[in-house]
């Protein structure tokens, strides 16, 4: 296979790289030369339907007048990238040449349809199922999809999934990690963005109910959620990741997944299921087996994850929100903090992938999730983190922070969550199907939003804790305290106090996998990995550094101070001064000023002579002395 140089490094080079495509060629001969057909005198040999196909392909003609020559070269080159399985190629193709040509000539209308440019792929249908994924992400991100496009995006959809999964052997297609994962997530973005619009019955028109009451397993939760535990049984990626976990051969693990999951292709395609699996039950709000899905999968830097950086947040956004719903705060605030650094750390690298925009919206409601889990369950895991959130969300956390002092407190939690919280979906459309049925449900008041439904459970948990922060705050004024003084200060009942106090007590408690010594600890933090076994695992541990118990009516208190680890402190401190470093050796030299030159005294033998260099810019001028 040769090796074409790489294209599309730069919009300049796309003319110049692609000069050399033949567009003729891919064309073909549109019916030229047969004669005939319009002589004088002929008998009429079109009808009606003839005279359709002739329109359409008018049409079609005309359209593809106006595609611009670049575009039509890249196509036909990124045809033939795959056809040849050239996936370095097909990366750059995809990554780059697509993105600069959209920007530059689709930013605000749609691709040519996939009718209209397979003359230049031959009709090549497994082309034209991929042209089409890109066209219709296309019009998802940048334009407003109407009913025809989300049905027809769908049907795509299917069409690319029965190909892989129903082959009688692996095809012949290969693609980057990259595109397999934006397959997975797009597919998943229009089901969720589908189940959205779908549910908005009083929006719709008289033709859109009809169309939804005729395609009813049209983006449904069953044919989302068979396509995903297809790939995942197809790929035997699960037995795979148990078979490298015990250390199998490589014979050995190839036997196990069979001639399917010996392919990147399905390898990949069924990791990212697992992935789309736990995005898909948490729109769904069924956090416990959004994480049980993942039992296989370890959160950590050497996960297949880890190779698409999308991919690698999101699983953490999702795995990280899952453990905030459980009321396991100190699972997701480890979960935010390590791929919030990670991110940190990479922050340089995202500002040229063209998903820096998605990861950094990602990170900001990551930010929001974490300021949520700080005011249920403090802890100092990571100063660098909490002060970032101070800054973005320094008002919302001081009110979240002030309890039942303020009237603000709860309007707080509900802002970040709102904010933070995925799109949430129902499980069950509107009654399409059945005129009476639907009118019905017209007439009944609306449902709450699936996000309001989520949002008053996390609230109700919220509410019982509003009096914790206020609470906390007097016993750490003290060892020993009676409870009728501390009930006069808090101006309420003795009793309603002992029962704060047993709601504090209670929210201390929680379920995490981080149990272990201080070593176990640390490893956590850098890699968000906890104990072994499955993410649901963990032990019911202390969360708060503020103990009491109470004998008879006096209240005594023990706080346990955590000292500051100053690991992460030097790690930050030492990255910056190199980084400081770096750019002072990266930057060039200081330029003498003019007329200042060397000059040289000559003394006599056996005398000093003085040289005199320029002067340096940071001092004096500096003398040598030479004894001759």
């Amino acid at each position: 296979m040769s090796t074409r140089p790489q294209l599309w490094t730069t919009e300049a080079e796309i003319d110049e790289d692609l000069a050399d495509v033949d567009i003729n060629l891919a064309l073909g001969n549109y019916g030229q030369g047969q004669g005939g057909v319009y002589d004088v005198g002929a008998p009429p040999m079109l009808d009606e339907t003839t005279l359709l196909a002739m329109q359409q392909q008018m049409a079609q003609q005309a359209a593809f007048s106006q595609i611009p020559d670049v575009v039509k070269r890249f196509i036909i080159h990124f045809h033939q990238a795959v056809l040849e399985q050239n996936v370095p190629e097909i990366t750059v193709a995809y990554e780059t040449g697509w993105n600069r040509l959209t920007e530059k000539y689709y930013s605000k209308q749609e691709w040519p349809e996939a009718e209209v440019i397979a003359p230049l792929v031959s009709d090549d249908p497994i082309f034209l199922i991929l042209y089409r994924e890109l066209y219709y992400r296309h019009v998802y991100s940048r334009l407003s999809p109407d009913i025809d496009d989300r049905f027809h995006s769908y049907e795509n959809s299917c069409e690319l999934f029965n190909y892989l999964l129903n082959s009688d052997s692996p095809p012949p297609l290969s693609l980057p990690d990259q595109w397999l994962w934006d397959i997975i997530d797009e597919f998943i973005y229009q089901f969720q963005s589908f189940s959205v619009w779908r549910s908005r019955v009083r929006q719709k028109s008289e033709e859109e109910i009809q169309l939804l009451a005729e395609g009813g397993q049209v983006w449904s939760c069953y044919s989302v959620l068979n396509v995903l535990y297809s790939f995942i049984q197809k790929s035997k990626i699960n037995e795979y990741i148990v078979a490298v976990q015990r250390g199998a051969s490589p014979e050995e693990i190839a036997e196990i997944v069979g001639e399917y999951g010996s392919k990147p292709l399905y390898k990949m395609l069924g990791y990212f299921s697992i992935i789309g699996l736990l995005r898909v039950h948490a729109l769904l709000g069924d956090y416990t087996l959004a994480l049980k899905v993942m039992d296989n999968i370890e959160l950590n830097q050497k996960a297949f994850f880890t190779r698409v950086t999308a991919c690698h947040v999101a699983t953490y956004y999702y795995v990280g929100f899952c453990y905030l719903a459980l009321r396991r705060y100190p699972d997701a605030t480890r979960t935010f903090v390590s791929i919030l650094n990670f991110i940190l750390r990479m922050r340089s690298y995202h500002t040229r992938s063209y998903q820096y925009d998605q990861i950094n919206k990602t990170a900001d409601r990551m930010y929001a999730l974490f300021a949520i889990c700080n005011a249920l369950s403090p802890s100092r895991l990571d100063d660098n983190i909490l002060n970032i959130v101070k800054e973005r969300y320094g008002e919302q956390v001081t009110r979240m922070s002030r309890g039942i002092v303020r009237e603000d407190g709860l309007p707080a939690f509900e802002e970040l969550f709102l904010y933070a919280c995925p799109k949430f979906i129902s499980a069950n459309p509107p009654p399409y199907h059945d005129p009476a049925l639907l009118t019905t449900y017209l007439a009944t008041p609306s449902p709450p939003e699936p996000a309001q439904h989520h949002l008053a459970l996390f609230l109700s948990d919220v509410r019982g804790q509003l009096a914790v922060p206020t609470l906390r705050s007097f016993l750490k004024l003290y060892t020993s305290l009676d409870a009728k003084k501390l009930a006069g200060f808090l101006d309420k009942d003795e009793e309603d106090v002992v029962q704060e106090m047993m709601v504090m007590k209670q929210s201390s408690r929680s379920v995490s996998r981080a149990v272990g010594g201080e070593k176990e600890k640390e490893s956590d933090d850098r890699t968000g990995n906890g104990t072994s076994g499955g993410l649901l695992d963990g032990q019911t541990i202390s969360t708060s550094d503020l103990d009491f118990v109470i004998d008879e009516n006096m209240v005594h208190i023990a706080e346990s101070t955590v000292g500051r680890r100053y690991a992460g402190w030097f790690i930050r401190n030492t990255e910056h001064a190199q980084r400081v470093f770096d750019a002072l050796r990266a930057s060039p030299l200081p330029i003498s000023p003019p007329g200042t030159t060397a000059s040289t005294t000559t003394n006599t033998p056996g005398a000093k002579t003085s040289i005199t260099t320029p002067k340096p810019a940071w001092g004096s001028v500096k003398k040598v002395e030479v004894v001759a």
